[in-house]
């Protein structure tokens, strides 16, 4: 429960009352001067508190931007303030520094709730001003403002912005114009019957596993089953976004949930197709794999140069300059947006080739349009990073260095080697060396195992100084991109039955653990604890026990096969056991992140 306080007495004939209990608001009324900081004391010192003048004019989804949005620990918009847990105390300093009479006995002229809000500003707390658009939210000075104001309230429909914003800004072309026009309406519902966003995402998930299991089935049927399902999979998807941009159902479990989610399905509905086409006697596992390491490597290229960047001072690039000039331009927006197969686009054509053509050719047009969509992408982000003038802080080296997976034995290289520059070339230059190593050599050899410390030796020494420099992002990618393709390369090589079903296992525990890394760090968690990177070996070590493994088990049998395998089921218990228990108990503050642009 939450309590706002009123900081005068009511105004006859306001809804004010009644609107902030429909927003969940124990509402309380300051009418003398010592009733402000009696009724603060009273609030729990754990929930929410509203300061809000009996005058406010305004809708009410305005109010609910303002009170509601757990994301931020102080919100506020003219006439009403809202503070959590976090930000009382600078709360309790303002009232006691200054005036707390209620707002009827200081003048008409001052409103309390907007000086308090300053005064919170000014002692350091960050304050929230939502952007309203056409809402209103006012406390008129006098009869004629605030018959103004009741007219500009009546003017527009709060609800139809409401519905409007539940929708993200920056969608693709295909979720904007086929699933976004009728899907704010299903999240309506759902807001409506109570339901929440990780409710429907998780419905999302399980539409998705039955939409894998009929393409595993293999027939022109489950097929056609699985295009469809696939579909509404991802309305379910957009929606739970929606359902939360609409009802402020904003936490940090829930960004992870959906994020995660996303690529559990993406990657089952592979594994789904790569069974139904075994069924068909098509061996397309190595696609399956490709597709899968390469979206993920994609995806690590975003959270990588987002981490080096975001909060760079001098953050300017003629290149971003330009971009952003073609942004300008109505039809290059949803060009360049469609280009990138974003999720939208990309589960629009797995689906309808799923139900149209078959697995091998569903994969190939994925490996294709990802690989184009990762060129375009990544030069375009090389070219902003060496145009850019900026300065990149201690907090992005850091979560660099954390999505960089690093092990003991990269941690002992970098803690003992010295701190040369060029971080990624010498990253690119151990990636190249081992993935090279694993298209030539025989699986089995020495000369593989050597390819394999080499890399392990040169990935410490591309984390032992911090990593500032202008592409010193890639180095995280660089690293998954070495791992990834390694397993691949070996198990595709290797001609072990059931090899490379295997590898996608392991490739598949692997990324949740360093998707999960990514979405700690954009909660604001830091990345996982130092013992769970170490006890799963870090990138280098994961890539030498798979080589050893290789050197030693690919001429037996399927004992290739069980060995990946048990490594992957022990990786993907440890990872989902720790992961798990921290979302659960996770006390980071709310986000809701937009995900991949859609």
């Amino acid at each position: 429960m939450s309590t706002a306080i009123l900081t005068g007495p009511p105004v006859p004939g306001s809804q004010l009352g009644p609107d902030l209990r429909t927003l969940g608001f124990d509402v309380q009324q300051a009418l003398l001067p010592d009733d402000l900081p009696r009724l603060l004391a009273e609030v729990p010192a754990g929930e929410r508190v509203a300061l809000v003048d009996p005058r406010f004019l305004g809708h009410v989804h305005a109010l609910r931007l303002a009170l509601t949005d757990p994301r931020f620990p102080a919100a506020s918009v003219p006439g009403a303030l809202t503070v959590q847990a976090e930000a009382r105390p600078a709360l309790t300093r303002a009232l006691a520094g200054g005036t707390h009479a209620p707002a009827a006995q200081v003048g008409t002229a001052s409103v309390l709730a907007d000086d308090i809000a300053a005064a919170i500003e000014a002692d350091g707390v960050a304050v929230h001003h939502p952007e309203l658009g056409s809402l209103v939210a006012t406390v008129p000075a006098d009869a004629v403002a605030a018959g103004a104001a009741a007219q500009a309230v009546a003017a527009v429909d709060d609800e139809a912005v409401r519905l409007r914003n539940a929708v993200k800004s920056r969608d693709g072309f295909f979720t904007t114009h086929f699933i976004s026009p009728y899907s704010r309406y299903i999240a309506r519902w759902c807001a409506r019957r109570g339901l929440t966003p990780n409710q429907v995402t998780t419905a999302s998930l399980i539409t998705a596993l039955i939409a894998a299991g009929c393409a595993a089935t293999g027939t022109r049927g489950g097929y056609v089953a699985a295009g469809v399902l696939l579909i509404l999979s991802f309305v379910l998807d957009c929606t739970d976004g929606q359902l939360a941009r609409y009802s402020l159902q904003y936490s940090t479990m829930g960004a992870w949930l959906d994020a995660t989610f996303d690529r559990a399905k993406e990657y089952a509905y592979y594994a789904g197709l790569a069974l139904g086409a075994a069924r068909g006697g098509d061996d397309v596992w190595a696609l399956a794999l490709g597709a899968m390491v390469l979206q993920t490597c994609r995806h690590v290229v975003d959270f990588s140069f987002n981490e080096a960047n975001h909060d760079a001072t001098a953050n300017t690039s003629p290149t971003a300059a330009l971009s952003d000039k073609l942004d300008s331009v109505g039809w290059t927006v949803w060009v360049r947006r469609m280009i990138v197969l974003p999720i939208g686009e990309r589960w629009a054509m797995i689906a309808v080739l799923t139900a149209a053509t078959t697995p091998r050719i569903v994969f190939y047009a994925l490996l294709i349009g990802c690989a184009f969509a990762a060129c375009y992408t990544t030069a375009g982000r090389v070219l902003r990073s060496l145009t850019r003038r900026a300065t990149r802080t201690d907090r992005a080296a850091l979560a660099l260095a954390e999505l960089a997976d690093s092990g003991p034995v990269a941690q002992l290289v970098a803690a003992r080697a010295p701190r040369i520059p060029g971080a990624p070339v010498v990253a690119a230059v151990g990636a190249v060396a081992l993935i090279a190593a694993a298209l030539t050599q025989p699986v089995g050899s020495g000369q593989m195992i050597v390819a394999a410390v080499f890399y392990a030796v040169l990935s410490g020494l591309a984390v032992a100084r911090p990593l500032k420099g202008a592409l010193d992002w890639l180095v995280p990618p660089l690293f998954r991109v070495a791992e990834y393709c390694t397993v691949l390369i070996l198990a595709a090589r290797s001609d072990v039955s059931g090899a490379l079903p295997a590898a996608f296992g392991l490739v598949a525990a692997v990324a949740y653990h360093h998707y999960d890394t990514v979405y700690r760090i954009k909660g604001g968690s830091g990345a996982p604890p130092k013992w769970l990177v170490r006890l799963i070996g870090g990138h280098e070590g994961r890539t030498l026990v798979v080589t050893v493994l290789a050197a030693v088990l690919a001429t037996r049998d399927t004992d290739f096969t069980l060995a990946l395998t048990a490594l992957a089921a022990a990786i993907a218990l440890v990872v989902l056991v720790e992961s798990i228990r921290f979302w659960v108990s996770s006390g980071a503050p709310a986000v809701h992140d937009e995900g991949e642009t859609a």
